[in-house]
């Protein structure tokens, strides 16, 4: 699905854009331009691993098979729903995180030796920040392929658009869209996470690893008049299937289901109260 594809990669691109645009900005502030060459050798190192990562993944993936893949399905759900909601939790303390990175590097510039000549330990940060995302953006992709299908050109389009985006964030135009960038695509990943939670307890289900309670609490698919060819509206047809892939729609859920799409959502809920809450009183 193009849009899901776009606000996965677009948003895990767009953390690693910041954090290169970040560390370059204060190296060149604070007039260490020498170690420049330490970040782009770390972005380099850091896709390749992310490469491999893939690969590995992907291999392993492919080897399971009837109720180990259901199970490992729902497991790589409830994985990417955790990882989505610390990206998500991250971007809302974006004021600090400037702050906290440019710490990291003035410490690394401090250090003697080896990493004094070479600037070991910042070309260490930006290999750490590209894996990390890479690595999360396979295990996003992975589990939105098992609801709704991965989309090439989304997932192009959103690295170019974070690409661009921190770039303007670099030169320091456009600052005051990032925030209202960060806000809807936050907004739309909560409930695209909701639903890769609901996704991860049917597929559990499925697998006979936790019970049902209640199969169906109801049942709002249009009838499938022709084999393979469904309704728009069905969570299969071209409108459901939207809708299933981005909010994690299911035209005929579980008890559970319900249950912990509706309490995630009421979770993050509480938790960004709490955290633009320290933010006022940092403020």
């Amino acid at each position: 699905m193009v849009l899901s594809s776009f606000l996965i990669t677009s948003r895990e691109t767009l953390e690693v854009a910041l954090v290169v645009g970040i560390v370059l900005a204060y190296l060149i502030k604070t007039d260490n331009h020498r170690y420049k060459k330490a970040v782009y050798y770390g972005i380099a190192v850091g896709i390749v691993l992310s490469i491999l990562a893939a690969v590995i993944f992907t291999s392993l993936a492919g080897g399971f098979e009837g109720k180990t893949e259901e199970i490992f399905e729902g497991i790589t759900m409830l994985v990417a729903a955790g990882l989505l909601t610390t990206m998500i939790l991250w971007m809302m303390k974006q004021k600090q995180v400037v702050k906290e990175l440019e710490n990291k590097v003035s410490v690394q510039l401090k250090k003697e030796g080896f990493n004094k000549k070479y600037g070991y330990g910042i070309f260490l940060l930006i290999v750490v920040a590209v894996l990390r995302e890479g690595v999360e953006t396979i295990i996003f992709l992975h589990a939105l392929n098992f609801t709704s299908g991965v989309s090439f050109l989304g997932g192009i389009l959103g690295v170019a658009a974070a690409i661009v985006i921190g770039y303007l964030f670099f030169i320091g135009a456009k600052k005051i869209y990032l925030k209202e960038f960060f806000v809807i695509s936050g907004i739309l990943l909560i409930l695209f996470a909701a639903g890769l939670v609901a996704h991860g307890v049917h597929g559990l289900q499925e697998a006979a690893v936790i019970p049902y309670v209640v199969k169906e609490v109801w049942d709002v698919n249009p009838a499938v008049a022709v084999e393979n060819v469904y309704p728009a509206l069905h969570e299969k047809g071209a409108v459901g299937g939207f809708f299933k892939g981005l909010f994690g729609y299911n035209g005929n859920p579980s008890l559970l289901e319900i249950l912990f799409y509706v309490a995630y959502l009421i979770g993050i809920f509480l938790v960004y109260r709490k955290v633009e809450g320290k933010n006022s009183v940092k403020e």
